[in-house]
């Protein structure tokens, strides 16, 4: 356990960092939007490998919400978060406001580029344009030398990834493992506005996707992918899934629809009950 610092502006932070690098220390930036579980905890835990010195950045991003949307509802617990970082790794947390990530206007001013199209896109047109916005900010501000995502926003991670090679930007970017709850289901902040009723539905999504896998593994033919998403989201809607924006196989790479040429697949899936969207992905 490391003890920890907590700032609240750029300016503060700054003079920290700077005091890091002239000691030749390699920065690693885990950023997150609060609400931490032990998802988060074990990105922290795998930067340490690669980070002599951690940044965990606390910050609910307005820009990636729309109108309507969960800003306001979303889980803050910042006294819970800051008494779980200080039994990690963690040396700082960066809790800014949103004037100091934005100044005076809040408003999302980076394009995300082709790989934003399409999966959450459809149902969330602004969402990338949010992230990437404020993850170059972010990055501006701590600059670190590596920073880490969690491969349970796949389409996020990989955005990201073009986001930094597309601006040339020297960060190594790390992909964190899905933390699992023991029914399967994927760890997420947003679990919390989950009902009894609700949570015992919602890990039907898991079991649905990996019978998804084995069933294609039985016969691993692309052609069948369409009767099996459409098996798939059958099941989902008879176990009580409100709406599914998608479930779909795609080029792990590129998002795009797989060929004979595609090496990698990834099954991906957004789903609702009632007002509550979870989304979760694997490797076929």
């Amino acid at each position: 356990m490391m003890s920890l610092e907590v700032y609240t502006t750029s300016e503060a932070l700054s003079f920290k960092l700077e005091e890091w690098r002239q000691a030749g220390m390699k920065i690693g930036l885990v950023p997150t939007m609060g609400a931490l579980h032990e998802g988060h905890l074990s990105l922290i835990e795998t930067m340490s490998v690669r980070a002599d010195k951690i940044i965990v950045s606390l910050f609910v991003n307005p820009t990636q919400f729309a109108e309507g949307e969960d800003f306001d509802a979303y889980p803050r617990s910042t006294d819970d978060d800051l008494r779980k970082l200080r039994s990690t790794k963690a040396g700082i947390v960066f809790m800014p406001d949103a004037s100091e990530i934005y100044g005076d206007a809040i408003t999302a001013s980076l394009k995300a580029g082709n790989l934003a199209e399409g999966l959450e896109s459809e149902t969330r047109p602004h969402f990338f344009s949010g992230v990437v916005t404020v993850v170059h900010k972010l990055f501006k501000l701590c600059q670190p030398d590596a920073a880490i995502f969690g491969e349970k926003d796949y389409q996020q991670l990989l955005v990201i990834k073009k986001m930094v090679s597309d601006h040339d930007m020297r960060i190594e970017i790390l992909q964190g493992t899905t933390l699992r709850e023991t029914d399967g289901l994927a760890m997420s902040s947003r679990n919390a506005y989950l009902n009894d009723s609700q949570r015992k539905t919602a890990i039907n999504l898991n079991k649905i996707m990996r019978d998804f896998c084995n069933d294609y593994h039985s016969a691993r033919e692309l052609n069948r992918l369409p009767s099996l998403e459409g098996e798939a989201i059958r099941k989902l809607q008879e176990v009580g899934f409100t709406k599914i924006d998608y479930l779909t196989v795609r080029d792990a790479d590129t998002l795009q629809t797989p060929n004979t040429e595609t090496k990698n697949l990834r099954l991906l899936a957004a789903v609702r009950l009632g007002e509550i969207r979870l989304i979760d992905n694997c490797a076929i």
